[in-house]
């Protein structure tokens, strides 16, 4: 596929957070005129830096409509990575997550469609599927979440949906499977298990493991979810669809941390502690749709991408 036009303008919301960032990114260099809105609860300036000159830097809350329509106007692409991103913080606080997750989410949807947006690409999750037994994970499972987190992502996804089916208003909503890489904050009390493995490890000391370790779960590179959201802006085939976003492998946290560990040359071992309440516990996606739908293949192994993941958090 060519490059992008110049003057098309692109939103990312959460744009300068972990992922959102690496999708500002891989749009800067497609050619695309960048916008992001973020409100930095979590996000931070250092991730825009490399594409800073090119990136048109809103600061707002995502359910302020004042906001949002200034974000959008002209755009025809968003992507909407802004979230509470925590199944622990959505326990802890079930009505603020509730607010950005799902009405931030319902006044993007409709901010944009009135603004004549192309197409929205929703960062979903995997969370929506809960503890059901059934492995892989299929897109037509009936959802079964197990916390706040879980509920509000589904009801953003069933949202684009709606919208999709009742305006005609393209939208495509990406389950992520445990998304991974450089930019990935591990100083959060939330923070996802692979920064907090890495950066215990480098420091000498023993990372915690909530529960015996023996959770599965699979593993996304962050390069690999940015290149499911671009083909998902394009693909002819995906408006409307909810589609797994993952690295295709089921990996324990024992089997996780012992990777972790090799890499980084470590001499620790981990501290156990109790399981956490909505936590689940095995996860694997099925990739049928994503390669049908969208042309997704995963490109990083889990190796290579713990080797990338290291190399950053070094520098």
């Amino acid at each position: 596929m060519s490059a992008a036009r110049p003057e098309r303008i692109a939103l990312v919301t959460g744009g300068a957070g972990f992922i959102g960032s690496h999708l500002v990114d891989r749009l800067v260099a497609e050619g695309y005129r960048v916008r992001v809105l973020d409100d930095f609860s979590s996000g931070s300036e250092r991730n825009l830096a490399p594409a800073r000159a090119a990136v048109e830097l809103i600061r707002g809350d995502l359910c302020d409509p004042a906001t949002v329509e200034r974000a959008v106007a002209g755009c025809e692409l968003v992507f909407h990575e802004a979230a509470v991103p925590s199944v622990p913080r959505s326990v802890a606080e079930p009505i603020r997550t509730n607010r950005v997750n799902i009405d931030g989410t319902l006044l993007l949807l409709e901010t944009a469609r009135q603004a004549g947006v192309r197409r929205l690409v929703f960062a979903a999750s995997s969370a929506a599927y809960g503890d059901a037994p059934t492995l892989p994970k299929v897109e037509n499972m009936p959802p079964m979440p197990l916390s706040p987190y879980g509920l509000q992502k589904y009801a953003g996804e069933a949202y684009c949906q709606l919208y999709n089916q009742l305006y005609g208003f393209e939208t495509v909503a990406l389950r992520y499977f445990n998304i991974y890489g450089p930019r990935q904050n591990p100083k959060s009390e939330y923070a996802a298990v692979i920064p907090r493995f890495v950066t215990a490890c480098l420091a000498g000391e023993p990372p915690h493991i909530y529960g015996d370790g023996e959770q599965t779960r699979d593993f996304t590179y962050v390069a690999d979810a940015v290149q499911a959201n671009w083909l998902a802006a394009f693909a002819p085939k995906a408006p409307g669809l909810v589609i797994n976003v993952a690295g295709g492998k089921r990996v324990s946290l024992n089997q996780l941390f012992a990777a972790v560990k090799k890499a980084t040359g470590a001499r620790v071992e981990p501290v156990y502690e109790p399981g956490r309440a909505g936590d689940v516990r095995d996860s694997l996606a099925d990739l049928t749709r994503a390669r049908e739908a969208l042309g997704y293949e995963p490109a990083v192994s889990l190796d290579e991408g713990i080797a990338r993941t290291i190399e950053s958090f070094r520098s």
